[in-house]
């Protein structure tokens, strides 16, 4: 850090390097190109995540309402003998206890995400997870309905046990497939507004524009456009689920990718792997932060910070 005693009062410094600097960049000024018109989801981005819960919350919210008064409906056209406020109950309840399981849901999915090219592999995981997804809807929808009828000084008798959670099972599995669909599809549609990469391939009649072990070029296809992005733009990658984000001037691309395969194909005399899911580019990192831990927090010349776990800190020092 300099003092006010280091630089003269016309603002020049006396320290040798930091003159040297001073003239290089004088020596390399190019004007700043003006700021790239926003797009969709540059507009889109800072709204994301209230937008995403706040569907799911409405979802639920006006499904519950919806089908509390059907079901009310239902009750009073049938001349059952059920008190008013219980269908509310056994609607809410169950709703509520699916908007619960949301985020879990949302994780499974990212596990196992459902794909043209791999839904055959996902499929299973996805059997599994509409049993998980029916037992834990029905144990916290009935736990909900005895707490509410204990309040009303009465009893949930929830039936034969076996009957109904296969009752409910079959009506599940098609909540549960519908809302991968919907999950999936969204994702579809916000990596198609981010920019979806995908390395250069060779063509089929001519010799491949580069050489493929170690890719130049990122292919980028965005909003039914594409551009190439050079390699050397990229700032950062970081895994994503069954992607990899590239990080190119503040916005990211995802790469359908394993951290392991896209690391072995970049050039290691500048990108250098600082944590299991981060890959950095040396030349766009502006100084790194020793933690008490062991571990290290890398500032990228952006103000953006990536963690470096200690397993890779010692490889990073003689990279940089």
């Amino acid at each position: 850090m300099g003092t006010e005693d280091e630089s003269r009062d016309d603002g020049t410094s006396h320290h040798p390097s930091r003159q040297r600097l001073g003239d290089n960049a004088r020596m390399n000024y190019a004007p700043t190109p003006p700021p790239a018109a926003p797009t969709a989801w540059d507009r889109y981005r800072p709204w994301r995540r209230p937008l995403e819960i706040g569907f799911w919350v409405l979802t639920y919210a006006i499904g519950g309402a919806a089908n509390s008064i059907t079901s009310l409906m239902d009750v009073r056209k049938a001349g059952l003998n059920f008190a008013a406020w219980e269908p509310p109950v056994w609607e809410m309840s169950s709703h509520l206890t699916a908007l619960a399981l949301v985020p879990a849901l949302l994780w499974w999915t990212r596990r196992h995400p459902l794909h043209i090219d791999t839904w055959r592999r996902a499929l299973p995981w996805h059997l599994l997870g509409s049993v998980l997804w029916s037992l834990l809807h029905v144990a916290g929808m009935v736990a909900m309905r005895k707490v509410a009828y204990a309040a009303q000084g009465t009893v949930y008798d929830f039936g034969d046990a076996p009957r109904e959670i296969f009752y409910e099972y079959v009506k599940d599995v098609r909540s549960y497939a519908g809302l991968v669909l919907v999950i999936e599809g969204y994702r579809l549609l916000v990596r198609r507004l981010q920019g979806e990469a995908s390395l250069l391939v060779a063509p089929d009649d001519a010799p491949p524009l580069e050489p493929l072990e170690r890719p130049e070029r990122f292919l980028v296809r965005k909003l039914g456009k594409e551009f190439l992005v050079a390699a050397g733009d990229v700032e950062s990658l970081q895994a994503s689920g069954n992607y990899v984000n590239l990080h190119v001037r503040g916005r990211d691309y995802p790469l359908r990718t394993t951290m392991a395969t896209i690391e072995a194909r970049l050039d290691p005399a500048r990108f250098v792997r600082v944590h299991r899911s981060v890959i950095v580019n040396l030349d766009c990192i502006e100084e790194i932060e020793p933690l008490d831990t062991g571990d290290a927090r890398i500032v990228m010349r952006d103000g953006r910070k990536l963690p470096c776990s200690r397993r890779y800190r010692d490889a990073l020092r003689p990279a940089a």
